[in-house]
């Protein structure tokens, strides 16, 4: 079986290197733009082919992320991005946006693609669709459990795709690719690569002072052996804003515990290095509550300044990494020195011939002596080989000098690559369906909650609603879990549905809209997919969904540009979600019995954020619904709109959509969402 890569972050040159130096098998790093970590030092285009020359010398992988939502307008920079990134030297991008990756299918197939954390695969039921698209490696969502990766692993292998494992460093809060806390509070993106990081202040859910949105940093280190066995192909350390220490850290400690040894300065020093309160497994063991949440604290900072001296000694010097042969002919003709390595790659240098022996003649044990001195070089000497004519003397520094030019001319021929990409894209015009009338569809947490004389073409219920009593003329849609941890159980609903008229669902995520087309149903694509441009509501349609709803971070202008046909859609009322969360905030201060379904986390001005258990996960909603009615002609653009209601009475329920019919001004708190900003 083959080892399991370890793949360190590289958030500048710096960073690169103590990976390499202290084990690393590959480095991920991000460019200047479309990086989901774009506060990072990044790299620039030389910097990156000279990271991939230092790179490929040393038997390590370069992956490049390119995994931020795309603007419609961002389409060509992103793919000129990924053009040059491959030029350049990367054994593989990082991406995320569905009509990003199509398009990287059509103009540069030759790219190696890795799904994104960013996409939130979590389930199996994805694998095939994630296949369709040219994905050969997934990195799995970080809520997932030990059980769960061991599952989707199996499905993996069948579907010849690599499985990708975050083992160490920061856990949002929030399951990646669904956040939209940072957006909406601050106007700085997560899914643009420019999250400010609020959750690390403090919510309450009860009192002040506490930060029910903090974890504490990821660690599965002491499990790598175990997640190599089940078939994981790479083991992830987060931390591309992390300096140089800290990669080191957990870089040798992740080697450590792979190769089976145990190091216990080097523990102690990772925990010191980084740490919010300690470490957590908590999701992997599938233990979750109050014990996962941390915060960064005056002693975590003073453990790590201790730390630094040792961390530094792990990659002050080379790491001797790659295995080669090296072998030398004397005799009365040539001295010569032969190096090669495990790829064939093959290097011969030859120096004067060597003189007859006066008082000392050299030997071959000697002449291996001097061979194997490849100290400061990434090589050591696999095996070794002299043959050494009798009665001859070559110095010791004409040896020397010839080994040493052997190694730079295979470190040379080791670091040349050639590539070439042609590339030739232009944003494709759609042809635009009229727009015969326009859908509204309403959506409520529970059937309770619906208005007694709805008059919306369709209403959108949980998974477990009661959809026999609702009018026949409504279109019924069930809402399939955000987060799906029971795939037969779901199919065995959704056939169960279709006895109460419900062949629609409303799908969050590619293993929803990939179970959804399976069982029969159309598919209503919700804000989830993150869909900001035509690439992807083409992919989107190809995969089978039928109608599509719009990024919430896409402003007005650019969503109107995209609504073409009658399939498209926005979320036009109702407190977005701002967050989707496995571990539920509340229950570090209250029992679900406690909190009965009706809690809220307060931020430091004390603005209230309602929370909302679902199937298994949670969502945190904004402190204002999105407001929409008195902006008529704008909304006319799209063939369909969602009005979302959580905490709204039937009454309540019923005038907000008298309100979107008439165009009335707001009566109550609002906020016009995303759709009026400029999010960066």
């Amino acid at each position: 079986m083959k080892q399991m890569e370890i793949l360190s972050p590289a958030g500048n040159p710096r960073a690169l290197v103590a990976a390499v130096r202290t084990g690393a098998n590959a480095v991920y790093l991000g460019l200047k733009e479309f990086s989901a970590r774009r506060n990072a030092d990044n790299f620039d285009y030389s910097e990156l082919k000279a990271a991939c020359e230092y790179c490929r010398e040393r038997d390590v992988k370069v992956y490049v992320a390119i995994n931020t939502m795309i603007k419609e307008t961002e389409m060509p920079a992103a793919l000129e991005c990924a053009r040059r990134a491959y030029i350049c030297g990367a054994d593989a991008l990082i991406v995320s946006d569905i009509g990003f990756i199509s398009a990287l299918r059509e103009h540069l197939p030759q790219i190696e693609l890795h799904a994104s954390t960013q996409m939130t695969v979590h389930s199996p039921a994805s694998l095939k669709a994630l296949k369709s698209l040219g994905i050969s490696r997934v990195v799995l969502a970080r809520e997932m459990s030990r059980d769960e990766i061991k599952a989707f692993c199996i499905e993996a292998k069948r579907c010849e795709i690599d499985v990708e494992v975050f083992v160490h460093g920061a856990l949002c809060m929030c399951v990646s690719g669904k956040c939209l806390l940072s957006a909406a509070l601050g106007g700085r993106s997560g899914n643009r690569g420019l999250c400010a990081g609020p959750c690390r202040l403090e919510f309450s859910s009860s009192g002040t002072g506490r930060y029910d949105l903090s974890l504490k940093d990821l660690s599965l280190v002491p499990y790598l052996k175990e997640l190599e066995a089940m078939g994981v192909a790479s083991a992830k350390i987060e931390g591309r804003m992390k300096r140089e220490e800290y990669v080191a850290a957990a870089t040798a400690a992740c080697r450590a515990s792979l190769d089976g040894t145990v190091d216990a300065e080097l523990n102690t020093a990772l925990k010191s290095v980084f740490s919010r309160s300690g470490f957590t497994d908590g999701y992997y063991k599938n233990t979750l509550g109050a014990d996962m949440f941390g915060i960064r604290t005056k002693d975590d900072a003073d453990a790590q300044r201790k730390a630094f001296s040792f961390l530094h000694s792990l990659y002050r010097t080379e790491r001797q990494s790659v295995p080669i042969e090296i072998s030398a002919v004397v005799n009365e003709n040539i001295t010569e020195i032969t190096v090669k390595d495990r790829v064939g790659t093959c290097v011969t240098v030859t120096g004067e011939k060597p003189q007859t022996a006066q008082t000392r003649e050299i030997d071959e044990q000697s002449v291996l002596s001097l061979l194997t001195r490849l100290g400061g070089t990434p090589y050591f000497a696999e095996s070794a080989k002299s043959r050494v004519q009798s009665g001859l003397f070559v110095s010791a520094g004409t040896l020397n000098e010839l080994r040493r030019r052997a190694i730079e001319e295979l470190s040379k021929k080791r670091r040349f690559f050639d590539r070439r990409a042609d590339l030739e894209y232009h944003n494709k015009p759609s042809e635009p369906d009229k727009i015969q009338g326009q859908k509204v569809f309403t959506k409520f947490l529970s059937s309770a909650l619906i208005p007694a004389n709805i008059t919306t073409d369709g209403v959108i219920l949980p998974i477990n609603s009661d959809f026999g009593k609702l009018p026949e003329n409504l279109i019924k849609v069930v809402e399939l879990p955000r987060y799906i941890t029971d795939e037969e159980k779901l199919k065995n609903r959704l056939s169960a549905l279709k006895n109460q008229g419900v062949y629609t669902a409303f799908c969050d995520n590619l293993e929803a809209l990939a179970i959804a087309k399976e069982s029969g149903f159309k598919a209503i694509l919700s804000i989830g997919f993150n869909c900001a441009n035509r690439e992807s509501i083409e992919a989107l349609k190809k995969m089978g969904a039928d109608m599509i709803t719009l990024s919430a971070e896409t402003n007005m202008s650019g969503a109107k540009a995209l609504a073409e046909s009658a399939n498209i859609g926005i979320f036009a009322y109702g407190r977005l979600p701002l967050m989707l969360t496995r571990n539920c905030p509340i229950k570090n201060t209250k029992t679900c019995k406690e909190c009965k379904g009706k809690s809220a986390l307060t931020d430091r001005l004390g603005v209230k954020f309602p929370v909302v258990c679902r199937d298994r996960y949670c969502e945190v909603l904004n402190s204002a619904p999105i407001y929409l009615a008195d902006k008529k002609d704008d909304l006319s653009a799209f063939g369909f709109i969602i009005l979302s209601f959580a905490d709204e009475t039937p009454d309540t329920a019923q005038k907000i959509i008298n309100d979107y019919i008439l165009g009335a001004s707001p009566t109550a708190e609002f906020t016009r969402g995303m759709y009026y900003k400029n999010i960066p």
